[in-house]
C-alpha cells in the first residue's frame, strides 16, 4: 500500500515531457534549404574602395570621355564639358549608345550631391538602354 501512495504521489508532482523531437526535425529541414537555396540566390552587390592611402594607379576617370557624367555638388549635371538638363542628358545618351553600344558609362558623383539626383541618372541610363554604370566617387 505504501508503494501505490509513493507513485501516487512521484507521477502527481512531475511535469509532464515535451517531446522537442518533431521542433528539432523542423529547424533541421529549414536549416538544410536555407543551405541549398543560399548558392542560387543573385544578391547584388557593391565592391567598397578600400579607405586606407594606397598607391593610386593611373586609371583615374576621364571627365571627358565620351560617356561620363559628372554631378556636382550643386546638384547640376555635366557630360563632355556641358551642363545638361535631363531631357538633353537622355538625348546625348541616347545618341551615345549608339555609337558605343558596349561601352560602360561612368557616373562622378559628389559626396555632396543629393542622392534624388544619382537616382535620376541612373534611371536615365536605365531608360536609355543601359544596363551597367561605374559610380565613381569623389573625395571631398
Amino acid at each position: 500500500m505504501r508503494w501505490k501512495h509513493f507513485a501516487k504521489e512521484i507521477g502527481a508532482s512531475e511535469e509532464p515531457i515535451v517531446n522537442l523531437t518533431p521542433l528539432i526535425d523542423v529547424v533541421f529541414v529549414v536549416l538544410i534549404s536555407f543551405m541549398l537555396i543560399a548558392p542560387i540566390l543573385e544578391t547584388e552587390s557593391v565592391d567598397l574602395a578600400t579607405g586606407g592611402v594606397e598607391k593610386r594607379k593611373e586609371t583615374t576617370p576621364l571627365e571627358s570621355a565620351p560617356l561620363a557624367i559628372v554631378v556636382k555638388a550643386d546638384n547640376t549635371i555635366w557630360m563632355q564639358g556641358q551642363k545638361r538638363s535631363i531631357a538633353e542628358l537622355e538625348k546625348e545618351l541616347l545618341a551615345q549608345k549608339k555609337l558605343y553600344p558596349q561601352k560602360i558609362p561612368q557616373v562622378i558623383h559628389d559626396k555632396n550631391a543629393s542622392f534624388g539626383t544619382y537616382q535620376t541618372v541612373k534611371n536615365t541610363l536605365e531608360k536609355c538602354g543601359f544596363d551597367q554604370m561605374d559610380v565613381i566617387l569623389k573625395p571631398g
